[in-house]
């Protein structure tokens, strides 16, 4: 079962570049965007094997997320149940028989650390709320988590150190995640890779130069280590300042039922 997330940074401006051939030639299970930057109604969208999923930010042109999957869900959950940070559309979760599947585009701390309270906020709630999920079942969380964990997830750490996106709060909150239960599955299979990353600067020609960020993730629960098969940056893959991410899963790993005939 294949999974791939991608920041899209607009979904609009996206489907006029590359969008259909990138779904098309990666054919995932399912596909998880973020920064969709529009409201119900704006785009129609029609990939014939994919039903969407929506969660729209409130302001208009910001934020939101989305999941088009093959597998209908027994419910779709908007948001985390907890006020005050739902209106941006940041969270989105689809529950089947046996795993949840998250989507999330975390908030950026902005300069000088200007939101890094909200944001430090946003990431106890989130976690709190993945915690409650994984109690039930299986997680599998993805996304644009706009944190870089490591002085290898960038290419000058020693320069972006206390920004946004490398600071000591917003990587301890990353170890804070972790430590409730999830894997990187990307560090799972490459704990030791450079120079992989997921999002450049649009300036200074950076992704000319790979100085970029690893700073979009698929994490999964600690149950699900034994059927992870892969997990992959396609970072040859352009129209947006981020790149995709994905995994694999053992298909029938997520099926109890054929587990238990085996």
């Amino acid at each position: 079962m294949k999974f791939v997330s991608w920041n899209v940074n607009g979904l609009r401006a996206i489907m006029k570049k590359n969008f259909p051939e990138v779904i098309a030639e990666l054919d995932p299970d399912f596909f998880c965007i973020q920064e969709i930057k529009l409201q119900e109604g704006q785009i129609e969208i029609d990939f014939e094997e994919y039903v969407e999923h929506w969660h729209y930010a409130e302001r208009k042109g910001y934020s939101g997320t989305a999941i088009f999957t093959k597998h209908t869900p027994l419910k779709v959950i908007h948001g985390t149940h907890t006020d005050g940070f739902n209106d941006e559309g940041r969270v989105l979760t689809l529950e089947y028989e046996n795993f949840y599947l998250t989507t999330c585009y975390s908030p950026n701390s902005q300069g000088e650390l200007k939101r890094i309270d909200y944001r430090i906020a946003w990431e106890d709630q989130f976690r709190e709320f993945l915690i409650k999920l994984k109690k039930k079942k299986p997680v599998i969380v993805c996304g644009d988590m706009n944190v870089a964990h490591q002085d290898i997830d960038l290419k000058n750490p020693e320069n972006n150190r206390g920004t946004a996106g490398f600071s000591d709060e917003e990587r301890k909150a990353f170890d804070r995640l972790l430590d409730a239960g999830f894997i990187d599955t990307f560090r799972y299979f490459y704990p030791e890779e450079t120079e992989k990353y997921t999002w450049w600067n649009y300036r200074f020609n950076a992704r000319k130069r790979n100085a970029g960020w690893r700073i979009d993730y698929f994490l999964v629960s600690e149950e699900l280590i034994p059927y992870l098969k892969k997990a992959t940056i396609y970072s040859n893959i352009l129209g947006s300042d981020h790149c995709p991410v994905g995994i694999e899963l053992d298909t029938f790993s997520l099926d109890r039922n054929s587990e238990q005939q085996q």
